[in-house]
């Protein structure tokens, strides 16, 4: 039966769910029941941020799907989009002028108040912001990014002197790229292919300055490109290849049948030491602790034959503590340990052990 009160679709209301910031609860009510103020949306000063351009695609939005009679349930999953949140809380923050932004920075350097430095952050996200999209098209997480950006924005804050008469947002800049750039080259793979100052600089500047000399009429090869930049040609080789080439498992198939189990790795030659060389490097091993151990017992022989004679004992006594203590041991003494020990310097240290493997040489000769 009908209470009498007329359903008006207007009446309806998306309301944010209690339980979960991704669902929106779509509620039915009475107009003349309950009266709700509009919610303030936090994503309307978003829409109005100039400093950079943005498609739906890139930001990956997802439009908020109207319910259907055939629909099982009231709630509607919504993507949360975490680029459009943190827009809208950088766009709260006021920026600065120039003469303000020297005399805070002043002030920061001077007493080096934690709010102070804030100021000068917060005033300054937009210019993150705006140079990680410059790096968007290598990177799909655009948040990862400015995140890394704002770890530079706080170092340059941190070393910034306003009193070179340079920008804050000029310095800032490149405090930002740098920790943008080495974001990239730690993640922009599974496997790190910068590890060396030379690889680093060509995985930066190899494809720029192939197209550079390109542009200029000259071939881009490896002995060009290794010139310009003062890195080896070698290097400049091997980076190609690694560019060129995606990451693969070693434990992908060779073949697609269901019966075949050889992967990439049983094809690839072993670098390891060959049965006969393992055999060889054992048995010289063996001789040489042989030769050591007699070498040791004739030492202790002359140290018996010298008990009558005090300086010929102290001789072989420190001879044996620098063979076994310092020579052979897992946790060698230093020299100045052994000078300790007995009463001279480490130079004299130095030149009994040089003595001791000069007749250990000819010895095992």
């Amino acid at each position: 039966m009908s209470n009498g009160k007329k359903k008006n679709p207007e009446s309806k209301r998306n309301l944010p769910s209690v339980t979960s910031p991704d669902l929106v609860l779509e509620v039915e009510v009475d107009e003349d029941d309950v009266a709700i103020e509009p919610e303030e949306d936090i994503y309307a000063e978003a829409e109005e941020v100039d400093e950079v351009e943005e498609t739906h695609e890139d930001r990956g939005i997802r439009e908020v799907s109207e319910p259907t009679a055939d629909s099982d349930s009231a709630y509607n999953l919504v993507r949360y989009d975490p680029y459009r949140a943190y827009m809208a809380q950088v766009r709260r923050y006021p920026l600065l002028s120039p003469e303000e932004e020297q005399h805070v920075a002043q002030e920061y350097i001077r007493t080096r108040k934690p709010e102070l430095a804030r100021r000068l952050v917060t005033a300054n996200l937009r210019l993150v912001v705006k140079i990680a999209h410059e790096y968007h098209k290598s990177h799909n997480n655009l948040i990862d990014l400015i995140q890394e950006g704002n770890v530079g924005l706080l170092m340059a804050v941190d070393k910034f002197d306003p009193l070179r008469g340079v920008k804050l947002s000029t310095y800032s800049s490149w405090w930002i790229r740098a920790y943008i750039l080495k974001y990239l080259l730690n993640n922009s793979r599974l496997v790190k292919i910068g590890t060396t100052q030379a690889q680093r600089k060509l995985f930066f500047n190899l494809n720029k300055q192939q197209e550079y000399l390109k542009s200029k009429g000259i071939v881009p090869t490896s002995d060009n490109i290794a010139e310009a930049l003062d890195v080896p040609v070698a290097a400049v080789e091997e980076m190609q290849k690694r560019l060129n080439a995606s990451d693969l498992s070693l434990s992908t198939p060779l073949r697609s049948d269901e019966g075949s189990s050889r992967t990439i790795m049983d094809t690839m030659e072993d670098s390891g030491s060959s049965p006969e060389e393992i055999v060889e490097a054992d048995e010289i091993h063996r001789i040489i602790l042989e030769k050591l151990a007699a070498f040791k017992a004739r030492m202790r022989a002359d140290l018996e034959k010298a008990r009558g004679n005090r300086d010929e004992v102290l001789h072989v006594e420190r001879d044996l503590v620098i063979m076994e203590d310092r020579l052979l041991s897992d946790s060698p003494l230093t020299l100045k340990e052994i000078g300790d020990r007995y009463g001279i310097s480490r130079e004299r240290a130095r030149q009994l052990e040089k003595r001791l493997l000069s007749k250990l040489k000819d010895y095992l000769r």
